[in-house]
């Protein structure tokens, strides 16, 4: 059984000694090179950690939006909006509710007009295309205010 075992990774050995070096040294070159080379820069938003035996902070150690949060506490600045959505009347498409976004895309919460006439329903707004409550009907529609270039990089 063990000799069973063994003649695979032998069959595997010996092809790895006849293959050229070189395929594996130019696949690796050209995956780093385009890893190097790629456009997307470090993020920005790393805290310099704590030192050597002292206990971490949040402004120590937290990172991406967290430490965007914190740091917007710390100025006193609220970084997310947690306000509620107009619910005093009932979008249309003539008229629909506007929902500000520095981002080409965001996730918004209904939950009917009045407030809590129905359960919550979630919908992604986009810059394209204005959504409607399949509830309660209300329409909701992007108010964008972010860069032109914006939204043309892929997640």
């Amino acid at each position: 059984m063990f000799a069973a075992a063994l003649r695979p990774a032998s069959l595997v050995a010996r092809r790895a000694v006849l293959k050229p070096a070189r395929a594996a040294v130019a696949a690796r070159a050209l995956s780093v090179s385009a890893a190097r080379r790629s456009e997307h820069p470090t993020p920005q938003i790393f805290g310099e950690g704590a030192k050597p035996g002292e206990v971490p902070t949040d402004e120590n150690q937290s990172t991406g939006l967290e430490r965007l949060q914190v740091l917007g506490a710390i100025e006193g600045v609220e970084v997310f909006d947690f306000a509620p959505l107009d619910s005093s009347r009932v979008g249309t498409l003539a008229d629909p509710i506007k929902v500000y976004s520095l981002e080409p895309e965001r996730i918004i919460g209904c939950t009917g007009c009045p407030a809590e006439s129905h359960e919550l329903l979630w919908m992604t707004l986009t810059r394209e295309k204005n959504r409607r409550c399949p509830e309660c009907g209300s329409v909701y529609t992007l108010d964008y205010h972010g860069s032109a270039e914006h939204g043309h990089e892929h997640h």
